[in-house]
């Protein structure tokens, strides 16, 4: 801890604004580890503490969290099946996995294990590579580093998948690009284009009439359909690789009209003998 310099501390709170952590969360972080270095002072293991003085940025939450409604998914994911099978499967893992788009187009075969129902985390995929070298990258940050569990369901589709990825395997041969081993990927095995992918999302959107919403939306969309259905905020810190449980609750608490009526309507279930 002695080795922490006032300029080193700022730097990292400066990187955190750049990775648009909101300023609430760069506070409760602040708060933390000013705490840690006032009881190292105490301890005599440091004489100064390096927190005072930073300055504190990040984004104002001013925006809501957008995500597409759960009575909206069935259309979306209609609408993505018929615009073309490679987007549909893409885009049903990230809402049902809520991996963000650069580690669903990094994964590979060997990262999932279809009996165990799991997926590992490990890497990142950068869509806008020009060359296979720089295709893979580490992920986010140490917490997205993660195995979660999936669903039957897309456990039950990710088989098929394989199956037909194995046919374009046979009928390309030589021309499929069997090294990347990418399970969401084109029809002939290389990453989809970052731009391919945006305007298919764009053009899903506008048939099924959800409003403009950008990929990463659909973690958003994962973590409300958590939410909704009583996970933890905990759970969903550790499933969608955050930093910390008081992140995840920074970002998603309070943004679900669903939730908020049924939590409402527990409320009055319990208070009902109560109150009256």
């Amino acid at each position: 801890m002695q080795d922490v310099k006032p300029i080193m501390y700022q730097k990292f709170l400066n990187y955190m604004a750049a990775e648009n952590y909101s300023k609430r969360t760069i506070e409760i972080v602040h708060g933390t580890m000013y705490g840690a270095f006032e009881r190292a002072i105490t301890l005599g293991k440091i004489i100064t503490n390096p927190c005072n003085g930073a300055i504190i940025r990040g984004k104002e939450k001013t925006d809501k969290i957008k995500f597409i409604n759960s009575e909206d998914i069935p259309l979306f994911l209609t609408e993505a099946y018929k615009y073309g099978y490679i987007y549909w499967i893409f885009f049903k893992v990230l809402i049902e996995t809520g991996l963000r788009k650069g580690e669903a187009a990094a994964l590979q075969w060997t990262d999932i294990d279809l009996k165990s129902k799991t997926i590992s985390v490990t890497k990142t995929l950068d869509l806008t590579a020009k060359n296979k070298d720089d295709l893979f990258g580490d992920p986010k940050t140490y917490n997205s580093r993660r195995t979660i569990t999936i669903s039957n369901t897309l456990a039950n589709d990710l088989h098929f998948h394989k199956k037909y990825q194995n046919q374009n395997k046979l009928a390309l041969a030589e021309l499929y690009h069997h090294d990347l081993n990418l399970i969401l990927c084109r029809n002939d095995g290389n990453f989809m284009p970052k731009s391919s992918l945006f305007n298919a999302f764009s053009r899903i959107l506008k048939r099924a009439v959800i409003p403009e919403i950008s990929i990463h939306c659909l973690s958003h969309t994962h973590a409300v359909l958590l939410l909704e259905s009583g996970a933890t905020m905990k759970y969903i810190q550790e499933r969608l690789g955050h930093g910390s449980a008081q992140i995840t609750a920074d970002v998603y608490a309070h943004i679900s009209k669903k939730i908020e009526k049924d939590t409402m309507s527990k409320f009055e279930d319990y208070t009902k003998n109560i109150l009256s």
